[in-house]
């Protein structure tokens, strides 16, 4: 005599296992091993995925993404960059390169074929009479050098600075604004080491976005109303040691603390939520455009 067939649920996920057990949201039966704790009863993995997409993502006071800002993931890929571009130069350059070619008491390393390619330059003849420079039409050096290195102690000077500063600012600003704001100081001190320093003197270093940040610092915690006291003697040392030792871009760190104040300005007090977005990218893209129309500028200025 053939039993009678089960009456009893079965989970709708896994059709062999049998079930009492029932989604809260939307009724269907589900075993344990779908079932999903909620405040009230249990969930099955199809309704806590929809309730996920249906949450808002918590935001920073600043409009950034609040999660993201918080893991650090700009920080730690900018951090990434500068270090592989080192690892290149040390390549091409081989161990002078590290260190130990002079300035800085000895600690920096060799100029290599990729820092000659890419560093800050107006406009210069090079040994085999070949021109070379922004003003030649190679704009993309007020980009690529804010990631240059002369050497490793060079590099990570710079770096110490990003990772402890950056992860402060990225998590307050989240990610987007905070490569927006990094981006903008280190272009702005590399436009005014375009513009300020002789044509034919180079400059590199991720320096011109860290002095941004140091700026950055300042404007965003008056803004969130904190404690800046204990910014002031950083700012002060800085400047100092700036204006003291020669091997160093003066209007770079300027030029990127300047323009690091002005942007975090532009981030920090957009407003509330409503339009606060589209106030924040009208502020930067004009920013952007004041740093253009110096570099057009001073390109006429050289070739004229």
């Amino acid at each position: 005599m053939s039993e009678a067939p089960s009456t009893s649920p079965v989970c709708y996920r896994h059709p062999e296992r049998e079930t009492l057990l029932s989604c809260s949201r939307c009724e269907r039966p589900i075993c344990t091993s779908c079932m999903n704790d909620a405040s009230v009863g249990h969930q099955c993995p199809d309704c806590v995925r929809e309730g996920q997409r249906g949450q808002r993502q918590a935001v920073t006071a600043f409009g950034g993404n609040l999660a993201a800002g918080r893991a650090g993931y700009a920080t730690r890929a900018i951090i990434g960059v500068n270090v592989l571009v080192m690892v290149a130069s040390v390549i091409l350059g081989g161990p002078k390169a590290i260190a130990g070619a002079g300035g800085f008491f000895g600690l920096l390393g060799n100029g290599t074929s990729l820092t000659d390619a890419g560093e800050v330059l107006g406009w210069a003849y090079y040994a085999d009479h070949s021109v070379h420079g922004i003003a030649e039409g190679e704009w993309y050096r007020l980009f690529t050098a804010m990631f240059l290195h002369y050497g490793v102690v060079h590099l990570l000077l710079n770096m110490m600075v990003l990772w402890q500063l950056g992860r402060y600012l990225e998590t307050v600003l989240g990610p987007i604004r905070f490569t927006v704001l990094y981006l903008l100081a280190g272009l702005g001190g590399n436009v005014a080491c375009y513009v300020f320093q002789a044509p034919n003197q180079a400059s590199a270093g991720a320096s011109t976005a860290t002095f941004g940040l140091m700026a950055a610092m300042f404007v965003v915690n008056r803004r969130l109303k904190l404690d800046v006291t204990q910014l002031i003697p950083l700012l002060v040392v800085n400047l100092i040691f700036t204006f003291s030792m020669s091997q160093i871009s003066k209007a770079g760190h300027v030029g990127g603390l300047v323009f690091g104040a002005i942007t975090a300005a532009v981030l920090a007090y957009a407003g509330t939520a409503k339009n606060r977005t589209i106030r924040q990218a009208v502020g930067c893209a004009l920013i952007l455009a004041v740093l253009i129309g110096a570099a057009v500028w001073r390109t006429s200025d050289i070739l004229g």
